[in-house]
């Protein structure tokens, strides 16, 4: 019990703390498009305005963001400019381990359950085909920085653990994937592919101690799925 309360004691509440109202803030930043619904009258939020409200929403978190956490991001980028290559070849790595479990995952759970995949997936394909270019910026460069700053930095300060923070994350950033646009209990199978990509840079943040390893490599992820998904549907950008 003693020890118990050791543990505890020894627990960085501040962090903790902070890590909660990070979460709190990307739950409820949904709430901020409300502000030019009813400054614009916007009647229908379908389609390109749809669009065009998930950039903004985004925008202003990343601003938040940075304000919030700027000091250790000017830090966290010194240490990854100047082991720059090092940096990349640890993210790499772990990038690749995380996309093959993630299409393994996808694979077996596509097969055994007959599902067509993750319904997020396809909001993202639905808005791609509205504004290619805001989506190319929005999730390519903008919601990978937002997501590393909330699903890894965040849990990092928080969780000295490093398996503790790994698995924390790795599970969170699968639950907010999935959690938005359920419509079946099997929907909830696709943390898993999420989890081991989330893991994966979970892992390279942690061995390089710098949030920026992850972030390239998360928006290089994001930005090559945009663009295939963009020549896949037939999109003319020039």
């Amino acid at each position: 019990m003693n020890s118990i309360m050791k543990k505890l004691y020894n627990l960085n509440w501040k962090n903790i703390g902070k890590a909660m109202v990070i979460f709190g803030l990307f739950l409820v930043i949904d709430y901020i498009i409300i502000i030019p619904i009813l400054l614009f009258h916007i009647d229908n939020i379908d389609g390109p305005i749809a669009v065009i409200l998930n950039t903004l929403k985004s925008v202003i978190l990343m601003f938040i963001l940075f304000l919030i956490y700027r000091k250790q991001l000017i830090k966290d980028w010194d240490k990854f400019r100047s082991n720059l290559f090092d940096n990349l070849d640890v993210g790499v790595k772990y990038w690749f381990v995380g996309l093959v479990g993630m299409v393994i995952a996808n694979l077996i759970i596509n097969t055994v359950f007959a599902g067509g995949g993750a319904n997020n997936e396809e909001t993202v394909q639905e808005f791609i085909n509205y504004l290619p270019w805001m989506m190319l910026i929005n999730a390519g460069f903008i919601a990978p920085f937002n997501e590393e700053m909330v699903f890894r930095k965040s849990l990092k300060d928080a969780i000295p653990s490093k398996w503790g923070f790994v698995l924390t994350s790795a599970f969170i950033f699968g639950l907010m994937h999935i959690i938005g646009s359920y419509q079946v209990w099997t929907d909830f199978l696709y943390i898993i592919p999420y989890g081991f990509l989330g893991g994966a840079f979970a892992l390279a943040y942690y061995k390089t101690n710098t949030i920026f390893t992850s972030y390239a490599l998360h928006m290089l992820h994001n930005t090559v799925l945009i663009i295939f998904s963009i020549i896949g549907a037939g999109i003319i950008l020039f």
